[in-house]
């Protein structure tokens, strides 16, 4: 009677240990988990836990440990190249978890996001964006006369455009749409900025494509969009510039010979 009862009670001890493995594979046990992990990484894919969504992933770990098991048969760990790969796969996985963490850590919050905010906007006051149109020419001669035409009249702009070197804007008369002078090369901006809305430019400007002829349509100041709608963008922006510092810190301390 003694002996029954000691042996039921490591019954008892043994059977949550039993449990906790779902399937073995010729011997490797898969463990609740295992498949629990797996779930919850799923999870933060947009997956639903699930029944069934765990049998699948029951069934995906077996599989894998099956195919696993055939590979270490195979000899193909002992493989340099595999050797590495599986290396490199292992420090990718810890970098991005070291990111991870750090960024939970360190979380980019909305006090945070709307100070950036703040500060892009205020870069932007009192900057305006221009409605511009441009004539590319290989040559200073050839843009002067052509500058010449149009002070004088004698030429319609769009008829002139169309033999530009820049034919993406020679289909639309020149026309390069709305922008800030930020975005143009340095003389081009330059001219751009100097020059008066519905005005030619003083004369062509060089570039490294060419010589442009100018011309503002029109001038306006720059809108700035509001936050909700940049926000993703910001937060994101704001997520690269924290891990790129944190990286930059952890590499300024390393001691690299």
């Amino acid at each position: 009677m003694k002996r029954l009862v000691m042996f039921a009670a490591a019954l008892a001890l043994a059977a949550p240990v039993y449990a906790q493995n779902v399937a073995t594979v010729n011997g490797k046990p898969i463990t609740k988990a295992n498949v629990d992990e797996f779930v919850k990484l799923l999870a933060t894919q947009g997956a639903s836990d699930s029944p069934q969504l765990r049998e699948q992933v029951k069934e995906e770990l077996i599989n894998r440990q099956v195919m696993v098991q055939a590979a270490e048969a195979a000899g193909l760990v002992k493989d340099p190249t595999i050797t590495v790969e599986l290396e490199l796969a292992r420090q990718g996985i810890l970098v991005r978890a070291l990111m991870a963490d750090y960024l939970k850590k360190n979380p980019i919050t909305d006090a945070k996001i709307q100070a950036e905010y703040d500060k892009l906007k205020k870069a932007e006051d009192g900057k305006f964006e221009y409605e511009v149109r441009h004539i590319l020419v290989e040559d200073e001669k050839t843009a002067n006369d052509m500058q010449a035409k149009l002070k004088a009249k004698s030429a319609k702009f769009e008829d002139l455009a169309k033999s530009s070197k820049d034919t993406g804007s020679a289909e639309k008369g020149g026309n390069l749409g709305w922008a800030s002078d930020s975005n143009y090369v340095e003389p081009f901006a330059k001219a751009v900025a100097a020059t008066p809305k519905g005005q030619l430019s003083e004369k062509p400007v060089q570039s490294q494509f060419g010589w442009h002829v100018i011309e503002v349509l029109d001038k306006r100041p720059v809108e700035f969009p509001p936050l909700e709608q940049v926000r993703k963008e910001l937060e994101q922006m704001m997520r690269e510039q924290t891990l790129a510092a944190y990286q930059a810190d952890l590499r300024s301390k390393a001691k690299v010979q």
